[in-house]
């Protein structure tokens, strides 16, 4: 393992001026000796710049370069602010560029002069190529020896343009090329998070959040002590705090756990963060750039049993029950293997699975292609369909072999409608479907049986693990 630590910062912790001097003093102070940033748009650019794109290939090209302007006068105040001299003149040349590209590529969307993703890539590439070079700037006027580099000449993917997946030999070599010589002379890495190229130089993007992604890439090709990913809560919660007020920052997580809480609606981690990060053991910390001194949530490999075994409460909602019922599954085989086939060719993912003899239950989060998947899956069987679903999942290693965990899951919801339940995947979750207008009073209700009155119960002692799992 190296001294190296991986420090991204997400949109909200790079809006503004003010933003920026707590991310150089957060560099400063805890980046370590070896650190690498990684930095993401400024907040509501990447929407921002996907609104510009849409506006140019509908042919409102006013509007395009309305949007266009906009985001560069805010990196021109927020340059202005933080910068003097040649860097400040060096920033305003690279901003009067990347107008200029800009412009250019929404031309190309507008005349429908070359492939529409790509393009798109292309555009939306920008808020994190612009925030890196602020960045960096910004570090080097305080005295921190900053270097920017192209994240598109480390993270190298395929041609999937809007949610390209990385190749990992190919990153790791393009990335220790690129870097270990920066580290090696005492220089501090800045790179844009979320972008990155094909082997032939072709602008990708890794999908919304994708940054929290690139820092664990870098982190895995580096060998990195730690990745550290700075947003604007205190860690990993209980619950999603807009619906628990009272949700609590979880002190530590197991891989598993934190997979399963990062995919099923826990937005402060990237559901692609973990992956990494668990092939080389790599701690990732999650921390608050507006309290950088709250201990935040540790993600390590050694697991810790909590009392009653339940460490938190994600939900997704905007989700789509499918039925699939049909007698030829029984004593069948190949039968699911032609049902998934569909999907596949769909490019649509599916969340939780159940089956029975003679149906399969599944759900959507992406049902852009609902109606010509239902028009295959037709010829498999009898398809039902329950739009306005949503997923519970309750998280916690132990749950699996702590018993009553279901009982009482199930017992605090009795009189709202499951209409799927999925155990036993995975050791440390228990998965479940409401409709989207009770999941709220579901999320309430379960935190406060799980955390609240299990608290009081306890005592001083309720945010302590009950001690380390076997891995």
């Amino acid at each position: 393992m190296s001294d190296v630590t991986i420090l991204k910062f997400g949109g909200t912790s790079v809006a503004d001026a003010a933003a920026f001097t707590r991310v150089v003093t957060i560099v400063r102070r805890l980046g370590g000796p070896q650190p690498v940033v990684v930095v993401s748009a400024l907040a509501g650019m990447t929407d921002a710049l996907f609104g510009g794109a849409a506006a140019a290939a509908d042919g409102d090209m006013a509007h395009a370069r309305r949007i266009v302007d906009e985001q560069l006068d805010r990196h021109d105040a927020v340059g202005r602010s933080l910068l003097r001299g040649d860097a400040a003149v060096q920033f305003q040349h690279e901003l009067d560029r990347a107008r200029d590209e800009l412009t250019g590529l929404l031309d190309g969307l507008a005349g429908r002069a070359g492939d529409p993703a790509a393009l798109r890539d292309e555009v939306v590439s920008y808020g994190e190529r612009l925030s890196g070079s602020l960045l960096t700037a910004a570090l080097a006027a305080a005295g921190v020896p900053a270097r920017a580099v192209d994240a598109r000449r480390c993270i190298v993917t395929d041609e999937a343009y809007g949610r390209a997946t990385p190749l990992p030999a190919d990153t790791e070599r393009h990335t220790q090329a690129q870097l270990a010589p920066l580290l090696g002379a005492g220089l501090v890495p800045v790179l844009g998070g979320y972008i990155a190229a094909t082997l032939s130089g072709r602008t990708t993007t890794l999908g919304r959040g994708g940054s929290d992604y690139t820092a664990a890439l870098l982190g895995a090709a580096l060998d990195a002590r730690e990745i550290q990913i700075w947003t604007d809560v205190s860690g990993v919660l209980t619950a999603d705090p807009r619906v628990v007020p009272s949700a609590r920052p979880i002190p530590r997580l197991s891989y598993a756990e934190a997979a399963e809480l990062a995919y099923f609606g826990a937005k402060v981690l990237h559901p692609k963060t973990i992956e990494p990060a668990t092939a080389r053991r790599i701690p990732v910390r999650i921390c608050n750039s507006l309290a950088p001194d709250d201990p935040g949530t540790v993600v390590a490999a050694e697991p810790a049993v909590w009392p009653g075994a339940v460490k938190a409460i994600a939900h997704k909602t905007g989700i789509t029950v499918l039925q699939i019922a049909s007698t030829r599954m029984l004593g069948a085989y190949g039968f699911l293997r032609a049902l998934f086939d569909v999907f596949d060719r769909h490019r649509t993912v599916v969340d939780v699975v159940t089956t029975s003899e003679v149906s399969v239950s599944l759900t959507l989060e992406d049902a852009r292609a609902l109606p010509a998947i239902v028009s295959e899956l037709r010829a498999l069987g009898d398809v039902s369909i329950e739009p306005h679903r949503a997923i519970v999942c309750v998280v916690g290693e132990g749950l699996r072999t702590t018993p009553g965990i279901a009982a009482r899951i199930f017992t605090t919801v009795q009189d709202i409608n499951v209409s799927l339940i999925s155990q036993g995947a995975s050791r440390v979750n228990l998965t479940f479907v409401v409709a989207e207008d009770r999941v709220h009073e579901a999320v309430r209700r379960l935190h406060e049986a799980c955390f609240e009155r299990e608290r009081a119960s306890l005592g001083a002692d309720a945010d302590a693990p009950l001690g380390r799992a076997a891995s």
